[in-house]
């Protein structure tokens, strides 16, 4: 993956964190139970991360062309869009009363994809010379 492309994603995902962040403090926060606010609250904060991670990603991309850093931005945004995009789902399932428990063994596996990225990233900078 580029360095382009992957700021590109990151920068796509830090417009929807600040949405669906703004989205779920205004209109979501008297809808949901605390519990199910905090897990919306969690899939944001964890994006978050996870963007700034891309654009790290992507920086080292820039500075050092000669390691592959592909696994490690695959892994986050596979954790992005598993991990958070499971708990808004289960969240927005909650105000209709509706469970989507298939979501619920997707969220650690967005989890197991966020530390695989980092553990990739781990062994990505260890090839720098």
């Amino acid at each position: 993956m580029t360095a382009k492309i992957l700021l590109q994603t990151a920068a796509v995902s830090g417009v929807l964190c600040v949405i669906i962040g703004a989205f779920g403090a205004h209109k979501l926060k008297p809808l949901l139970s605390d519990v199910m606010l905090n897990a919306y609250e969690k899939g944001v904060q964890y994006q978050f991360y996870h963007t700034l991670a891309l654009v790290g990603v992507a920086l080292l991309i820039k500075n050092f062309p000669e390691v592959n850093f592909s696994y490690a931005s695959v892994f986050f945004i596979a954790g992005i869009i598993l991990f958070s995009g499971s708990l808004y789902g289960l969240a927005l399932a909650s105000i209709k009363g509706e469970s989507l428990k298939f979501l619920g063994p997707i969220t650690p596996i967005g989890g197991l994809c966020f530390i695989a990225g980092w553990i990739m990233l781990f062994i990505s900078i260890s090839k720098i010379k």
